[in-house]
């Protein structure tokens, strides 16, 4: 009898146990996500601010002293209410804390395919639901907005396809795909945008 109450006993404290580790690994991961999407938020409020900066000296100003890239144009997309501070670099480190310009393709507003990268579960969620016709709004740091007028979207491999550069004026958005993976693939959803003739 004594010996079915120690088993019982051990199995309950090896069933808690699990269930214990199970409950904390949990909250260890909703916390890791929850803290990727505060960071991506409260970078914007300082990208804002170093954007500001920006804008009245017409010097690139840091976010914080120690990053790696700065702001050099907003983005936004009216029709997805979304508005953006694009950093000057598209390094890991620089895309966890907002979109960034693609070195090696054009500043957006200096001919060229402008290249803007971004992640596709925070700050580039959102182009999903982007249309053809949707405008997006590129402000450099001369303080004058640029319209474009989304006219294509594509999948792409990303071993086997290239953006031009060179080939033409415009803005291409670019994340990883599909949009509900948890791992890194080799697809990219990209979006691309050409200058608004009427408004020129």
């Amino acid at each position: 009898m004594t010996a079915i109450r120690h088993d019982a006993t051990a199995r309950f404290r090896a069933v808690a146990i699990m269930l214990s580790l199970g409950l904390g690994l949990g909250i260890w991961m909703v916390g890791q996500g929850l803290y990727i999407k505060a960071k991506a938020e409260v970078a914007q409020i300082l990208l804002e601010r170093a954007w500001q900066r920006t804008l009245t000296s017409g010097q690139p100003h840091k976010a914080w002293p120690w990053a790696d890239a700065w702001p050099v144009a907003r983005l936004e997309i009216p029709a997805s209410g979304k508005s953006q501070i694009v950093l000057s670099n598209a390094s890991g480190a620089a895309l966890a804390f907002g979109p960034g310009h693609l070195a090696g393709s054009p500043l957006p507003g200096s001919g060229g395919t402008s290249v803007i990268a971004g992640h596709r579960d925070t700050h580039f969620s959102f182009l999903r639901d982007v249309k053809n016709d949707d405008t997006v709004i590129i402000t450099t740091t001369d303080g004058l907005p640029q319209r474009y007028i989304v006219d294509a979207t594509e999948i792409v491999d990303a071993r086997h396809a290239q953006i031009d550069p060179g080939l033409e004026t415009g803005i291409a958005l670019v994340t990883c795909y599909p949009f509900d993976a948890k791992e890194r693939g080799d697809l990219r959803y990209i979006v691309f945008a050409t200058p608004d003739d009427d408004a020129i």
